[in-house]
């Protein structure tokens, strides 16, 4: 790439966030060192923001959902902060949930993101989880299903919205009797 370009190879991109390896493949750069040194130089200047190590905003106005999906690979948002925004539940959650390989909390610029542990396998699959601004997140039903998977005796507010079809077509990855004996319990045909 040539040299004046970095900067604006990052400014068009359609993320929000970027992580030293997103931007070292954006730039077509393997020294992974070099490309740091480029974003202390940008975020000290004041053309990105940096978050916290390794990973980078375009500015202070990124969006949070997008980060809660790389602080930590792989993962994506789901549980009560999609339910919530779906209208499953109806109490306000401040944190952003997110489903990952580990429990962590973390606190990034005055906003709590929670990681709740799930088995690699469902971790990974693809089933319910969709891709929108950069963001890997969860549909309602997915989100219902982690719910139910971590937490045996959860409270819905509203399974008007919920798609059963999609919840027994995305059931069978978690291979859980008693999280089918739940779903049984509230589907309501």
């Amino acid at each position: 790439m040539q040299k004046g370009n970095y900067l604006s190879a990052i400014l068009r991109s359609n993320k929000t966030v970027f992580s030293t390896k997103d931007v070292s493949l954006l730039w077509q750069d393997p020294n992974s060192s070099a490309t740091r040194v480029r974003l202390n130089y940008y975020s000290k200047k004041g053309s990105l923001y940096h978050i916290r190590k390794g990973l980078y905003g375009r500015d202070q106005k990124y969006n949070r959902l997008e980060l809660a999906s790389r602080i930590m690979t792989p993962s994506y948002v789901s549980f009560e902060t999609v339910l919530e925004k779906e209208g499953i539940i109806f109490q306000y959650h401040s944190q952003v949930t997110v489903a990952s390989y580990t429990s962590r909390e973390i606190n990034v610029d005055n906003q709590t993101y929670i990681f709740k542990k799930i088995r690699t396998p469902i971790l990974v699959n693809p089933l319910g989880i969709e891709q929108k601004d950069g963001v890997a997140i969860a549909s309602r039903e997915r989100a219902f299903l982690d719910i139910l998977y971590i937490n045996k005796d959860y409270h819905f507010d509203n399974l008007r919205s919920i798609d059963w079809d999609k919840v027994f077509e995305i059931l069978p990855i978690y291979k859980n009797k008693r999280l089918v004996k739940l779903v049984n319990k509230y589907y309501t045909p």
